[in-house]
């Protein structure tokens, strides 16, 4: 345990920033990568799509590609540039899409970590809190907000680990060990900015009875969340359990599929949304750390419905996708 808190202390102190402030950068950074990886069609078509949508979301986007670009893609291997060679390597470098069970596993493990870190005072949490500025300290969430937030955070982690094991077909899809590497440090991150801005209260709070009496946890703002929460995540199983029953590369006719392309991401942000609003402070409408959560949840899965819009529109054609929204409806 020691070594983890002392792992921590010297991330921490690397970024010579508030342990808030790191986490919220990680967040819009790694957004940023992901969006500046997803903006070139030389690197879209490398390292963005994975499984069928690779091979067809590339044949689209070299069908649209400037001549330029057409000429440089299409050029042998002989005569191929130094830059276009390490893309190439750097693209081979995938995993078995398989291993986004790995995030749920994760996910769970690390909100049971910090769980009993915070009901212990532990020497990982301390050595978070030792970094969160002290006028942060003061301004805390409360503890109702902090136990709910992490309690909904480990039921979205057990939820998503269970739809992993039960829904999953065999599959020789891969990804790009980079989006692996992201998702991990995400699930990672986001256990800890369910309770960062609550930091404060925890180090003064001390567990009893009355901490587990579920009617003193609701307040206005949880009776407005949680029930978003609970509807948003129904809607993410459903669509998840009804992809899973489609035949392989089926057009989805379900209901919640009939405007919007990928509704299992629009329930995702939905979900992400719900507990910034949930945990935040007094005085403010989201919890900022958890909006920058968001924000990467939405660059990264806005992303990937993009890229399965093309490969819906290449496969069953353009009447698969006309006046459907990719993601957020009357938005995107």
């Amino acid at each position: 345990m020691d070594f983890i808190a002392h792992l921590v202390d010297s991330a921490l102190s690397v970024t010579n920033m508030d342990a808030v402030d790191t986490l919220r950068a990680f967040f819009l950074f790694a957004a940023c990568m992901i969006l500046s990886v997803s903006l070139p069609v030389s690197l879209r078509s490398r390292f963005i799509p994975y499984g069928a949508r690779a091979t067809s979301t590339a044949a689209v986007e070299s069908e649209t590609a400037p001549a330029s670009a057409s000429k440089s893609t299409s050029a042998s291997p002989a005569s191929a540039s130094p830059v276009t060679h390490a893309l190439d390597y750097v693209a081979t470098l995938r995993v078995p899409h398989s291993y986004f069970t790995q995030f749920y596993v994760i996910s769970v493990l690390s909100s049971g970590f910090w769980a009993l870190q915070l009901l212990s005072h532990g020497a990982a949490f301390q050595a978070i809190a030792s970094r969160i500025r002290p006028e942060r300290l003061q301004q805390s969430i409360s503890i109702n907000q902090v136990m709910l937030c992490s309690g909904l955070m480990l039921i979205q982690g057990v939820r998503r680990l269970h739809e992993c094991l039960s829904f999953s077909k065999p599959s020789g899809s891969k990804m790009w060990f980079v989006h692996w590497l992201a998702g991990l440090g995400f699930y990672l991150a986001v256990a800890v900015a369910v309770w960062i801005e609550g930091a404060g209260t925890v180090l003064s709070y001390r567990v009893s009875l009355d901490s587990f009496r579920l009617a003193s946890r609701f307040s206005g703002r949880t009776l407005l969340t949680l029930p978003v929460f609970l509807i948003a995540s129904g809607i993410q199983h459903d669509c998840h359990h009804y992809l899973f029953t489609l035949k392989k590369y089926t057009l989805p006719t379900h209901p919640v599929f009939s405007r919007i392309i990928c509704p299992h991401y629009t329930a995702e942000c939905v979900i992400y949304l719900s507990l910034a609003v949930l945990g935040a402070p007094r005085g403010e409408i989201v919890n900022k750390t958890l909006l920058s959560a968001l924000v990467f949840v939405a660059i990264n899965l806005g992303i990937t419905a993009s890229t399965t819009r093309e490969w819906y529109r290449q496969k069953f054609g353009e009447d698969a996708v006309r006046g459907k929204w990719n993601m957020i409806p009357m938005i995107f």
